[in-house]
Order: C-alpha cells, then structure tokens, then sequence
C-alpha cells in the first residue's frame, strides 16, 4: 500500500496525522488532497521521521542538495551540510553524490536525516561506470532500474527520474536554437545514452516496471526536467514544453497505479513569466505539486544566485509552486560549504514564506502579524522565537551597544515607536 493507495480508501495513516499536525490542518483534509494527486507525503515504508506533505494548499516546503562530487569527496563535508540544511529548516535533502562509494554515504544520510531524502539514481549508475573507466552512457536499462530497487530498498523517499527526455522531445530541442542546450545532469546522461544507442529513454519504454519498484515501497516519483532552460533566453521555448506534455501522460499513469507523483520544472525563467510556467504546468499536469529550482529570474549574479533564487522562488510559490529547491551563492561555481547550504535553506525559506502569505496559507499571515505585535512591544525574545532565522537575529542584537534596552541602534533614543507614542499616548493605550 502507498500513502495515495490508503488515501483513495479513506484510510488516515501515521503520516498523514503527522503532516496535518505540523500544519496545524485536519488529517482528512491532507488525506483527500493525497487521493486526489493535488498533494504527496514523500516517506519511504522503510523510514521513521516526521511526514511532510507537498501540495495544493498546503506551506511550501524547501529542499536542499547535499552531496560528494568526482572532483570532491570528504564525506564528513556532506554530514556537516546534512546537519546545516536541517537546522536551517530544510523540509528535505536531496543527496546528489557522484564520488566516493555513494550507497555508503546515502546510507549516512539516510541514518542521520529526520527529513525526506531524494536521489537522482542515475547519478550513482553513471559514477560507477566513470569509476570503473568505461563510458558514462554504458548503462543498461536493467542496471538503472537495479539501482532504483536498491536505493528504495535502503529507504529513498523520493527519486528524481528523466522520463520525458524521450526521442521527440530530442527531435523537439534541435530545433530550438537553445544558448546552453541540456543543463540537467541526469538528462544529458540520458540522451547521451540515447544518442549512442540509438534506442528510446529506457525509464520511458519501462515506466510501468519504475512504477511497481515506487509502489512497492511507496517511493515517490519526481519526474526530473531534464530539458529545463539554464538560461533565460532559453525559457519556455518548445523543447520544454514538449517534455512537460510527455510528464502530464505519465503524471496520469503514476497515479492510476496507485504510486505518488510530483513535477519539476525548471530553472532560469524571466520574472514577468514565472507565474505563466507554474499555471502551465498546473493545467498540462493535472495540478500535480510542482517541484522547481529557483526559479532564477536573472544569469547574471553568480555569488549571489540564492537571493536570485529567493526572488525567483517567492514568485513562484506565491503562483502555485508547491516545493522550492533551494540555489546558493555557490550555484553555477563550485560545490557549496555547510555554510552555502544553511544560506541557501534559508533563503528559499524566506521565499517560500512569502509565497504562503500571497497564497492565504492558513497560519501564515498570522506569524507576521504576531512579529509585528512584538516588535511595537519590544518584546525581543517573541520576535527572535518567530523569525525564520532566530540564529542570527539573536546574534545581531547580541552584538548590539543597546542590546539591553528598549531600543535598536539604528535608530537608539529616536526610535519613531517611541516618539509616536509620546505624541499620541491614546494610541498606545488602545
């Protein structure tokens, strides 16, 4: 059974009790939204932590990529940004690692995360085959969906998989006079492998034997896009949205048998267009939650790509986007530090928090407004209790010359709160 498959019974599960509590919602309504494919609770049959869901309605949740590449592998690195990323607030990991024994450390960080954990299984196939010397595009069909059993066997929640790369969508992108062609990492891997072999994406012909693998331990499915654009000039052009029609079919078939299912989408995509590409998603998908990076309204401000991303995501939750994966100052330069990673969790946290207040999540707004109270009280311990970085809000006014007085120092003894309470004492009683 999967979370969708007890959903359609009206079966309340653990997991669903546990995600409608931490959004302080009613478990049948978590459980009617799972039913219907609007929402998925992303927890492996072998895993024990807290459940989250995903969806319609629901707080926009952030993930954060972790993980060792061929270049660099120090797998206490990866601990340290496993823990960053979950003390920043991370709803949940991704790990991402192509170097080192890779079922060694997702094994690590499946042990140590009280979050969900994703993969991309390609990643590992195509590692081990640079591992060995031979050619990452070697792969087998069976030797894919191989890995795909082991990692659900060991506890994956859920897995990035690119089967809308398929021969038309290929067709599709060479007449796109794209700037930066294939920026997907498990998408190029697979039209590689289809190029070299002159056969169809193997994920696409074997979708239904994917799909007993997710149902057997209810795995949820990301379908990977892997023709997003990695430049604005690319947005939205026809390579795109001939791989999200091919998703919509399989969003369709994921949930007829019974396996939970969420779309990702891209990427760089100009601002004024953001909300277009969440409600074009939403209609060709059948409004499965839709999982997007960024999205990055701008290629120029690497360093600074997560406020980019920040900016790009606030947009997009705030039009329908229901899991932000997050970007760091990191992106488009090298591997990001625990500290990259604490930056970027809390900045897609930032976005993601203000995409709810645009979209009327219950509780969002009144987390604001109780910010607001505190601060005409100045009531520090209140404002540092409800800021989504209590951390370094406690550590600023530590280090304050007024930290022990009813003011901050910008302002100090003319803080505007206190001379309008003075010139309109009536007000302050009220």
């Amino acid at each position: 059974m999967t979370q969708l498959t007890e959903a359609r019974k009206g079966t309340i599960t653990q997991a669903m009790e546990q995600a409608a509590a931490h959004e302080g919602r009613d478990p049948r309504l978590v459980a009617e939204r799972v039913a219907r494919g609007v929402a998925v609770i992303p927890k492996n049959k072998a895993r024990d932590f807290p459940a989250r869901v995903i969806g319609q309605g629901f707080l926009t949740k952030v993930n954060a990529n972790i993980g060792t590449s061929l270049s660099r592998t120090v797998v206490e690195e990866e601990r340290d940004k496993l823990s960053a990323a979950v003390d920043a607030g991370a709803d949940a990991v991704m790990d991402l690692s192509t170097g080192g024994d890779l079922h060694d450390i997702l094994a690590m960080v499946l042990k140590e995360s009280p979050v969900m954990v994703g993969t991309v299984p390609l990643y590992g196939v195509a590692s081990q085959l640079a591992a060995q010397g031979k050619e990452v595009w070697e792969f087998t069909a069976d030797g894919i969906l191989e890995e795909i059993q082991t990692q659900a066997e060991m506890g994956v929640d859920f897995i990035t998989v690119h089967c809308g790369v398929t021969e038309k969508a290929l067709k599709v992108l060479s007449g796109c006079g794209r700037i930066m062609g294939m920026v997907s990492r498990g998408g190029s891997l697979t039209a590689e492998w289809m190029e070299k072999t002159g056969r169809e994406n193997p994920l696409y012909e074997r979708f239904d034997d994917l799909l007993d693998i997710a149902r057997a331990h209810d795995v949820t499915l990301s379908l990977g896009d892997g023709l997003r654009p990695g430049a604005i000039h690319d947005a939205e052009d026809r390579a795109q949205v001939q791989e999200l029609l091919t998703l919509g079919t399989l969003v369709g078939r994921a949930r007829d048998a019974g396996v939970q299912v969420m779309v990702e989408g891209p990427g760089h995509v100009p601002l004024s267009r953001i909300a277009a590409d969440v409600k074009m998603q939403k209609r060709l998908c059948d409004n499965a939650p839709y999982y997007v990076l960024g999205p990055l309204p701008t290629d120029v401000a690497p360093g600074w790509d997560h406020l980019v991303g920040a900016i790009g995501g606030a947009l997009a939750a705030a039009a329908g986007v229901d899991f932000l994966c997050y970007v760091t100052p990191a992106e488009h330069l090298c591997l990001p530090t625990a500290k990259d990673v604490r930056d970027g969790v809390l900045a897609s946290r930032i976005a993601a928090h203000i995409g709810d207040l645009e979209k009327g999540v219950p509780g969002a707004a009144d987390r604001d407004r109780k910010m607001s109270e505190a601060r005409r009280a100045f009531d520090w311990e209140t404002m540092f209790r409800l800021a989504l970085d209590p951390q370094t809000a406690r550590s600023r006014r530590a280090g304050s010359e007024d930290r022990d007085r009813e003011v901050c120092t910008m302002c100090g003894d003319l803080c505007a709160l206190k001379t309008f309470d003075r010139a309109f004492p009536c007000d302050k009683e009220k």
